[in-house]
């Protein structure tokens, strides 16, 4: 086989993200941490099946099924391993878009501009990882290409010089090494590429069950429901296939007519197509501008006021209410349980996206908070580490708003973060502010081992209770209390004045108060706060400042 047509690309695809979907569990058994977060399997395959579903959409091109790959996982992307799988994916578009069929060097390029694309969107690349495995498949695709022109025998020699460098990842992290595991987002790519492969083979797919099958929601989002009237009702998006050359002075033009007629604004344009949404009263308007570059598809027109109707009558909410103005700033913050929401509701927080700890907000969760937040400037407390990429990727689609990302990588930091935000100071002083707050803070968290393992030197067996602070695991034991206590004295120094306690959903409230009180015995000097958080998986959540 010298070429690969549009038709079996969809079905290779389709194949990468059932296998990855088949061997989640596995990937998931790779992880380091043995703690029970949104592993890296399921990120993956909740991003690879987001892009799946609009693979198996696309026309039958080179152009739109790689298109469909890249947005498609990049609105699906979860977690760290998620949003780097979806820059793979956009520079592999990036760099096949323009074929009528892949040969072995078109494919090739298309390798190399995926680790070329996933490496720039990661601020500091560490080898050891998925990116290492990509940069490897990479350069044997390139290398390999230049002598091979059929695929199977291209794929082979591609494929177990990527495998080989996977089994090599524990010499590049000690971390792996020590756990004696690969790279779970390294196994995770090779995953899908191995699917792929089989489908080159011979395995036969069903492109049409993949349609209809859109991922599961990760989490709810528990932002208020707007009570009110919506100023633009329709929200109005499409895609236009330009006639002439795309450029940044008409991407402004048309930025500054859609604003005109509405908000949530984004224009996304390559060489020869732009993506366009906008909350309209006048689709049409947006439209006819639409027409002045080119043809027009993929339109869809949704009547925002009735489906907002629909959704306070489910919930029984239906309240008048006047709709109140912009606000110059608004907040977004990522949480879970029913206290930890409460506390940011009464802080001020205008939307939570419930997720964080066992499963990861999707870049599509957070644009779709991002509009309902009717603010100039819209500040985004991830509070976990996993989450800040998706936050950063939202924040480059959007274009009506200022979008800033406070780097929370807890919930006690979130808390601490938004108590430092001043609403008369301007937007750089509230950055300063709310960081070395963020700054000050040391988290602890109490928690289960869902795995066994090795980590800095502790062995760890399922169910053992893990003492956790901001430099990894620090305590390993069978009492939760004595964990949480013994992890406690580790976060504490002679600065130290306020001890914060939020307890979870599996602790009855006479115990925490319990530990509380011992606390205040063992600690007179400092102040002791015991709030109920509510939140599963972790039965403590610790805060000193």
């Amino acid at each position: 086989m010298i070429q690969i047509d549009a038709s079996l690309l969809q079905k290779m695809l389709i194949g990468g993200a059932e296998r990855l979907e088949a061997r989640k569990e596995y990937i998931n058994e790779l992880n380091v941490f043995p703690v029970p977060d949104g592993d890296t399997g399921t990120n993956m395959t909740m991003t690879a099946m987001a892009a799946a579903k609009e693979v198996a959409g696309a026309e039958l091109s080179i152009k739109e099924i790689t298109r469909g790959l890249s947005s498609g996982s990049l609105r699906g992307a979860r977690g760290n391993s998620g949003v780097i799988l979806s820059q793979l994916f956009r520079g592999f578009y990036k760099g096949v878009k323009d074929e009528e069929v892949l040969t072995t060097k078109s494919a090739a390029a298309g390798f190399k501009y995926a680790a070329d694309t996933a490496y720039k969107a990661v601020m500091k690349p560490k080898e050891g990882t998925i990116l290492t495995v990509a940069k490897a498949a990479a350069e044997a695709a390139v290398r390999t290409a230049r002598q091979e022109k059929d695929f199977e025998n291209f794929a082979k020699i591609v494929m177990e010089e990527a495998w080989a460098v996977l089994e090599r990842t524990p010499e590049m992290l000690p971390v792996l090494k020590e756990a004696g595991v690969v790279d779970s987002g390294g196994q995770g790519l090779m995953e899908f590429l191995q699917g792929a492969v089989e489908v080159m083979s011979g395995k036969e797919v069903q492109v049409s069950g993949i349609k209809d099958m859109a991922p599961k929601p990760a989490e709810k989002q528990t932002g208020e429901i707007p009570q009110e009237e919506i100023r633009f009702g329709y929200c109005t998006e499409f895609i236009v296939m330009l006639r002439e050359s795309w450029n940044e002075e008409k991407e402004q033009e048309f930025k500054t007519c859609l604003s005109g007629i509405g908000d949530c604004v984004v224009v996304v344009g390559d060489e020869d197509i732009v993506k366009v949404h906008v909350h309209t009263n006048h689709p049409g308007k947006a439209i006819e501008k639409g027409l002045s570059y080119g043809e027009l598809t993929s339109m869809k027109i949704d009547n925002m006021r009735e489906e907002h109707q629909e959704r306070l009558h489910l919930s029984g909410e239906i309240k008048a209410a006047e709709k109140g103005p912009r606000k110059p700033y608004g907040f977004i913050a990522v949480s879970i349980g029913d206290g930890m929401n409460r506390i940011f509701r009464d802080l001020g927080v205008d939307y939570l996206i419930e997720g964080g700890q066992t499963m990861n907000p999707s870049t599509e969760d957070m644009l779709k908070a991002i509009e309902q937040v009717n603010a100039d400037t819209v500040f985004i407390l991830p509070n976990n580490k996993n989450i800040i990429l998706a936050a950063t990727q939202a924040q480059s689609l959007v274009e009506d708003k200022r979008v800033v990302i406070i780097p929370t990588k807890t919930v006690p930091q979130g808390i601490s973060a938004f108590i430092g935000f001043e609403p008369e100071q301007d937007e750089e002083t509230n950055v300063e502010n709310m960081t070395e707050m963020m700054e000050n803070v040391r988290t602890g968290e109490v928690t289960y081992a869902v795995r066994d393992t090795s980590v800095g030197g502790k062995e760890i067996r399922v169910n053992d209770i893990m003492g956790i602070d901001d430099d990894g695991i620090q305590e390993v034991g069978s009492s939760i209390e004595k964990v949480a206590m013994d992890l406690l004295d580790g976060m504490m120094d002679e600065e130290s004045e306020l001890i914060s306690i939020y307890y979870g959903q599996d602790i009855r409230e006479e115990d925490a108060a319990c530990m509380a009180e011992k606390i205040e015995e063992k600690y007179p000097d400092c102040d002791v706060q015991l709030e109920y958080g509510g939140q599963p998986v972790y039965y403590f959540l610790l805060s000193v400042e």
